[in-house]
């Protein structure tokens, strides 16, 4: 069974939410649209959205800690909306959950804490240390199960969380905003031990983030929420490399901008007013991915076209192994010629964005700016 055709691991169909009003009496209030997600069984999905957008509300509904208003909510098959309460408990023991903050008992050791979950579920000590000692082993904590919260850091204190939800031996695990309160190295370690656990165990992880370095590092699939709704999704390569909403360009543009540099602007400008007579200048914003970002394109185009690429902006990244990049560059020459070369950039994949227009404004804007602020 390909892909596309097996059953999904997770499965959210129509999901509508609603609170109860703050004043009481009121009307609800909408906090879900008629949501439709699918996750596949064994990846890491991510769901992203700004502070409001409605991730943490839907990613509660995987497991029915909110109960949609109207809506399915299937996981490996099972419809957990039908059940009767005694079945959402087994079923829920199949869906583990990692919090924003750690929520974690103070009484209880890091090996207490990781217990936990089976103690509640009537399992034996010898079976229960049989469990925990290889789970505190795999979050790299071994070494302090007797130690309580108070005297671990952030970063250990999730990793008990994930060690935690772990020991039911879930078929899925959601992390809800699991590294938002931590620095940047923690944040990269967490994440690195939640691939760890998805390549190992197979395991399908459901990350929630505002932060879109998170989805950057670590999930294979994206789907970005804005006010109670996917407003896109897909591939997070192909999300990255070719945003359609300005929802998702936004969050993109924090770790790629979007738009050009005011400098920059002004530079291109300058550049493109000093061209021969007879010459043309194009602006073009250059994006491209995976084995595109490798190849000479445009020595190529310099070398078998005649035109001249003055390069005057660039950036390049990594997503899960495959290399993407964008470029700002001004590509003149015969106006015959400079067609040509754009057309040559769209047929090896290249996506061509011709800024030309809008960077003239831009640093037309600037250089007004600065002539009012020197008055």
């Amino acid at each position: 069974m390909s892909e596309e055709t097996a059953t999904p691991m997770i499965d959210l169909q129509g999901i509508v939410l609603d609170y109860p009003s703050a004043a009481g009496g009121g009307a609800p209030l909408r906090v879900l649209h008629g949501v439709d997600l699918s996750v596949r069984e064994g990846e890491v999905f991510g769901i992203i959205g700004r502070s409001g957008a409605g991730k943490s509300s839907l990613v509660r509904c995987i497991n029915l800690l909110n109960r949609p208003t109207s809506g399915r909510v299937l996981v490996a098959g099972t419809d957990l909306t039908a059940l009767p309460p005694e079945g959402l408990r087994a079923a829920r023991r199949r869906i583990g959950m990692v919090f924003q903050h750690f929520n974690l008992l103070a009484s209880r050791t890091v090996y207490g804490n990781v217990a936990l979950p089976l103690e509640l579920a009537g399992m034996g000590k010898a079976d229960i240390r049989a469990r925990v000692l290889p789970l505190l082993e795999l979050v790299g904590l071994a070494e302090l199960a007797g130690r309580y919260p108070a005297h671990i850091s952030g970063g250990q204190k999730q990793r008990v969380g994930i060690a935690r939800a772990l020991a039911s031996r879930p078929q899925v695990l959601l992390s809800d905003e699991a590294t938002s309160a931590l620095d940047p190295e923690t944040t990269r370690s967490i994440l690195a031990l939640l691939q760890r656990i998805n390549r190992e165990m197979g395991l399908t992880i459901v990350l929630i983030t505002h932060q879109i370095q998170v989805i950057r590092q670590t999930a294979q699939r994206v789907a970005v929420m804005e006010a109670g709704r996917i407003v896109e999704q897909g591939d997070v390569l192909d999300v990255f490399t070719r945003p359609q909403h300005a929802t998702t360009r936004s969050l993109i543009d924090e770790v790629m901008p979007q738009t050009l540099p005011p400098g920059v602007c002004r530079r291109m400008a300058a550049l493109r007013a000093e061209l021969p007579h007879g010459h043309e200048g194009r602006l073009l914003r250059l994006l491209y991915a995976g084995e595109k970002a490798a190849q000479p394109l445009l020595s190529r185009l310099v070398r078998e076209l005649g035109v001249d690429v003055n390069i005057l902006h660039g950036q390049m990244d990594d997503i899960q192994g495959s290399t993407f990049g964008a470029l700002a560059v001004l590509l003149s020459g015969p106006a015959v010629d400079v067609q040509s070369a754009m057309l040559a950039l769209l047929s090896q994949g290249v996506q061509v964005r011709d800024v030309t227009a809008s960077v003239m404004r831009d640093a037309a804007a600037a250089e007004a700016e600065e002539e009012e602020s020197r008055v």
